[in-house]
């Protein structure tokens, strides 16, 4: 199935010169809200060109990888684009990580810089790779001849987004410049988009809900967007009134906190709410109509294809369903399993340096090349998609992917714990809550879910860390052995 009519990307296919075009109309019109302060769209594009120069005079060349983490601020959003229109490669990381965590990434893309907004992180990124150029987000380098902008092919790697596979360790996902434009055109149509909207902005700009869809589509549309340094409800609700914001973009977890707020009514003079990266609960989806008035626009995307289904803007929006394929994307279900598997322009090019997570990742037939997404979906009489579970073991807490094995490895290592398998159990907070089964070690007190917490603290970013620990005597295993974590999450889910 896929979406009606012609889908063609704006000239000249790439992210960057999309952006650049549009922005370059009407310099003096307002584009990004921060810390205060306007900057206008000729302002944001004479920065790019600024921090483009320092970073050709750095030495970096096209292609070169650089690591981008920070808080969500204009400096942040300027050194992304200046790479994008440089021909570097960015590599968005969670200001949450771990030095464990950030070591593999950094070992993994081998960037030629890194520009952080993180306390210590220099020093640590420093320790890693003592040839690794470093900055704030500011680029505070020395000026530079600005080197040729935007003159990339749409089939350039643009992006290296780290996201979880089915063997714990993080993969690194290429995306080209054509990618990332496919995935913000798409839901500029699907969403109707203008440059009259005003988006509040509070996802964080390392993950592609925030930086692929919310910044993108902002500057590809030429609208504006007031960017919050993570989430506070009661300055959600204040400043979508107060700048008169037209959309919201958030995952559950954000939606269960404002509900809940006296002032939630703020939501209803939103033209369009958009919520993501886990499901949105029914329930949920009922309160927010009936409490503020909005029916919520749900989603679905990920890493490898930015964004692939959603709810329609005008008609229904089924609570539990995350609607069709958006413009530009083909979708079917596998025979045998109703794992959903997706192509389009829209899709990644393939994992950075691992043709064995390719040759995993992809399935190819007389109709082409098609990416598993290793979501099992189902679709109703009237064409809506549903996700019904996954293949995968991810667990999607908050927005963020976690994976077990890598939490199991993390908990093992506590004297107190014989055995530990983790599992994601459903949860109308977070969407999931990571949940760690423990068999104790013999003659040994468990461990409390605070001194476990305590203990992986310093190897897991706090959203992998586990909210509930079950002491089990012994875990169900198949005859090979291996730990059936379906059957934990069913027991629990039977609680």
């Amino acid at each position: 199935m896929s979406a009606t009519g012609a889908f063609r990307l704006p000239a000249p296919g790439t992210i960057s010169g999309a952006c650049s075009t549009r922005l370059s109309d009407d310099p003096d019109r307002l584009l990004l809200h921060a810390d205060g302060a306007w900057t206008t769209r000729g302002d944001f594009l004479d920065r790019t060109a600024v921090v483009a120069g320092r970073l050709a005079g750095g030495g970096l060349v096209a292609g070169d990888r650089v690591l981008l983490s920070g808080p969500s601020t204009v400096d942040l959003a300027v050194a992304h684009v200046a790479c994008l229109r440089s021909g570097l490669v960015v590599v968005p990381v969670n200001g949450g990580y771990t030095r464990d965590e950030l070591a593999h990434i950094v070992a993994d893309s081998r960037p030629s810089a890194a520009l952080v907004d993180h306390d210590g992180w220099n020093e640590i990124l420093v320790g890693l790779a003592p040839e690794l150029r470093t900055a704030g987000t500011d680029v505070c380098w020395d000026d530079a001849p600005v080197p040729s902008l935007d003159s990339g092919t749409p089939d350039d790697p643009a992006l290296i987004g780290y996201t979880s596979g089915t063997t714990g360790a993080p993969k690194g996902a290429v995306l080209t410049q054509a990618n990332l434009l496919a995935g913000a055109e798409s839901v500029r149509q699907a969403w109707h988009w203008t440059s009259d909207d005003r988006l509040l902005l509070c996802l964080p700009l390392f993950h592609m809900h925030g930086l692929g869809v919310g910044l993108h589509g902002t500057l590809l549309t030429g609208a504006s967007a007031v960017l919050h340094q993570g989430f506070d409800q009661r300055r959600v609700l204040g400043d979508i009134v107060d700048h008169g914001c037209t959309m919201f973009f958030g995952v559950p977890t954000m939606y269960h906190r404002l509900v809940e707020d006296l002032e939630v009514a703020a939501l209803g003079s939103l033209r369009l709410c958009v919520s993501g990266s886990a499901p949105l609960s029914p329930l949920l989806h009922g309160r927010l109509r009936d409490r503020a008035g909005i029916s919520v626009l749900e989603r679905y995307g990920m890493t490898e294809t930015v964004m692939l289904v959603s709810n329609p803007y005008k008609g229904e929006r089924r609570a539990g369903s995350v609607g069709f394929p958006l413009p530009g994307v083909e979708l079917r279900l596998a025979d045998g399993t109703g794992e959903i598997q997706v192509r389009g322009p829209n899709v990644f090019a393939g994992y950075w340096e691992r043709p064995e997570a390719d040759e995993e990742a992809f399935v190819g037939d007389s109709g082409g090349r098609w990416f598993k997404t290793g979501d099992l979906g189902s679709v109703d009489d009237d064409g809506y998609v549903s996700i019904v579970g996954r293949s995968k073991e991810v667990i999607i807490t908050g927005g963020f992917n976690v994976h077990p094995r890598e939490v199991d490895d993390a908990l093992a290592g506590h004297p107190g714990v014989s055995e530990v398998a983790v599992a994601g159990v459903p949860s109308e907070e977070w969407g999931e809550d990571v949940v760690a089964w423990i068999v104790p070690t013999p003659g040994a007190p468990p461990p409390t879910e605070a001194e476990l917490r305590d203990f992986a603290r310093n190897h897991l970013a706090a959203h992998k860390l586990p909210r509930r620990v079950v002491v089990v005597g012994s875990l169900p295993r198949n005859a090979l052995g291996k730990v059936l974590r379906h059957e934990l999450c069913e027991a629990a889910s039977d609680e």
